[in-house]
C-alpha cells in the first residue's frame, strides 16, 4: 500500500510541474507575441502595424469603410501605406497584455475596443490606453467585460477619455466601488 502512494504523489507531482511549465511556456510565448517591433511601425504605418500584432494575439480589427472583421493575419489587406486605418478593435479572449500597448500609438481612426476575457489585460494597460493622445481623440465606445485583473484603480484612469464617450465594464470581479468608479470618469 506504501509503495501504492508514493507510486500516486510522484505521478501527480510529475504532473503538476508538466502543467505549470506547460503555462510558464504559453505565458512566454504570449509576450513575444506582444514584443513591439518599433522599425516594423516605421515601414509599413502604425496601423497595419498595431493590426497584425493584435491579429498575432487573437484580436480582431475592422478597418475604416469595412463592415467585416479581419481575423486571419494572412488575409490582412495590402496596399499603400495608411491606405487601410484601423476603426474599430474587438480583443475577445485574446492575449495582448501591457508590454505591446505602444503598437497603439499613432492610430487616429480607433472608435470601438471591446476587451471581453482578457486574462492579460490589468490597471496599467486601462491607464496606457487612456494616455494615448490619438485614442483620446478618436475612441468613442468602449467595453470591458470579465477582465478579472481589472480593478477600481484601472476604471478611473480612463477619466482621461472624452466625457462623451461611451464606457461600458461588466462582471469585473476586482471593482469593489462601482459608484465612486462611475462619479470618478464623469465627473472628471
Amino acid at each position: 500500500m506504501r509503495l501504492f502512494a508514493w507510486s500516486a504523489r510522484r505521478v501527480l507531482s510529475a504532473h503538476k510541474q508538466a502543467s505549470g511549465g506547460s503555462r510558464e511556456f504559453w505565458g512566454w510565448l504570449n509576450a513575444v507575441f506582444n514584443k513591439v517591433d518599433y522599425e516594423r511601425i516605421k515601414a509599413v504605418g502604425p496601423d497595419r502595424a498595431a493590426a497584425e500584432w493584435l491579429l498575432r494575439c487573437g484580436a480582431k480589427v475592422r478597418f475604416r469603410g469595412f463592415d467585416r472583421w479581419q481575423h486571419d493575419y494572412n488575409g490582412l489587406p495590402t496596399g499603400p501605406l495608411g491606405r487601410y486605418r484601423i476603426e474599430a478593435i474587438d480583443a475577445t479572449e485574446s492575449c495582448i497584455m501591457y508590454r505591446g500597448f505602444d503598437h497603439l500609438e499613432g492610430l487616429e481612426h480607433v472608435e470601438e475596443i471591446r476587451f471581453s476575457k482578457c486574462i492579460y489585460i490589468e490597471d496599467a494597460c486601462m491607464e496606457r490606453l487612456s494616455q494615448i493622445k490619438t485614442l483620446q481623440d478618436s475612441l468613442k465606445n468602449m467595453t470591458i467585460v470579465s477582465c478579472g485583473n481589472v480593478t477600481d484603480k484601472g476604471i478611473i484612469t480612463l477619466h482621461h477619455l472624452r466625457y462623451d464617450n461611451s464606457i461600458f465594464y461588466f462582471s469585473l470581479a476586482l471593482i469593489i466601488a462601482h459608484h465612486f468608479c462611475v462619479y470618478a470618469i464623469w465627473a472628471w
